[in-house]
């Protein structure tokens, strides 16, 4: 680029790619900044069409090596969780195949979900309280709360398969869902570089919003119920 006609030719170019939301371009570094989600080899021929050479900075492409790095890094450690979820949403199905009804495959997802995970929790029993801790409210008041929490788990669980007390069950799974889900929001917001303790201390997974989703997920189920009132009488 040798003047400002340059400079509004490559602007126009780079601004007119799909993904663009802003192209600066200046003339004295010869360098265009782009606000987007363009990928780079669109942006790159973007300035080729306009007669012009152009590059991505080392120090950029870098950038989007880590990142790239990362997401596939992040994605591997949570793949156990995607696994889990898969299989509890399979077998929720599989056992009201024969007549299927919402509420009771909710019922049964919200009863796997509580056991299976409770199970990871035990497997590193004596560890899952500090971990615990680290994010949600209660268990860095109550250190007891941490111990005890798995066991509030498999009994959570046990009731929704069994469709026991299903009232109390839900108005728990709001109540200490929710308050673990402050905790997590909190943490990703800090961007606290912690360990997630929802599968335990047996699995090293990160604190990420899949986290807070699946805890989101079976604070909506069970809210859901609760509004609909269609569930057994508490005995």
């Amino acid at each position: 680029m040798h003047c400002a006609a340059c400079v509004s030719k490559v602007k126009k170019a780079l601004s007119a790619v799909d993904g663009v939301l802003q192209a600066e371009v200046d003339l004295s570094s010869k360098s265009a900044i782009i606000v987007g989600e363009a990928q780079p080899d669109d942006l790159i021929k973007a300035v080729k069409d306009a007669g012009y050479e152009s590059f991505i900075s080392k120090e950029r492409q870098e950038k989007i090596e880590t990142d790239t790095n990362g997401l596939t890094s992040q994605a591997r450690q949570l793949f156990p969780l995607f696994l889990i979820f898969f299989y509890i949403t399979v077998s929720a199905v599989i056992m009201n195949r024969s007549s299927f009804h919402l509420h009771d495959f909710m019922y049964d997802f919200m009863g796997l979900f509580y056991i299976v995970f409770s199970f990871f929790k035990f497997l590193d029993y004596k560890n899952f309280p500090s971990s615990f801790s680290m994010y949600d409210p209660i268990a860095k008041i109550l250190p007891m709360y941490g111990w005890i929490y798995p066991i509030i788990e498999t009994i959570l669980g046990l009731f929704f398969l069994l469709r026991y007390q299903l009232l109390i069950s839900l108005v728990i799974t709001v109540v200490i869902l929710g308050i673990t889900t402050i905790g997590v929001a909190r943490s990703l917001i800090d961007k606290a570089n912690i360990q997630c303790a929802c599968l335990g201390t047996a699995l090293k997974l990160p604190m990420t919003k899949a986290t807070f989703i699946e805890n989101f997920i079976m604070i909506v189920m069970a809210v859901w119920m609760l509004l609909d009132g269609d569930f057994h009488p508490v005995f």
